[in-house]
C-alpha cells in the first residue's frame, strides 16, 4: 500500500525511517515464523522443505540485520 500523503504528520516519524522500522520487524517476524514451519518440517522428516525454511530465515535474519545498520546509522544522524 502506497500513501502519497503520509509524510509522517501522523506518526511523527519520516517516511523512510518509518518503513525501515517496518522492514526490520517484517523480517524478524518471518524469521519467527520460519522456525514453526521449519520444526512442521523436521517433524514430518521432510529434510528438503526444512532447509528451504532454514535457507528463507537465514535470507530473513540477515535482512532484519541490515535494516537495523541502515536504522541506525539514520538515526544517530550518520
Amino acid at each position: 500500500m502506497t500513501s502519497s500523503t503520509e509524510t509522517g504528520g501522523v506518526t511523527h516519524t519520516a517516511d523512510k525511517d518509518y518503513n525501515l522500522v517496518w522492514y526490520v520487524e517484517a523480517c524478524l517476524s518471518n524469521a519467527l515464523r520460519l522456525e514453526t514451519y521449519i520444526e512442521d518440517a523436521e517433524r514430518a522428516k521432510d529434510t528438503e522443505v526444512a532447509d528451504l525454511f532454514r535457507k528463507a530465515q537465514a535470507d530473513s535474519r540477515k535482512g532484519a540485520e541490515l535494516g537495523k545498520r541502515l536504522l541506525r546509522a539514520r538515526l544517530d544522524g550518520s
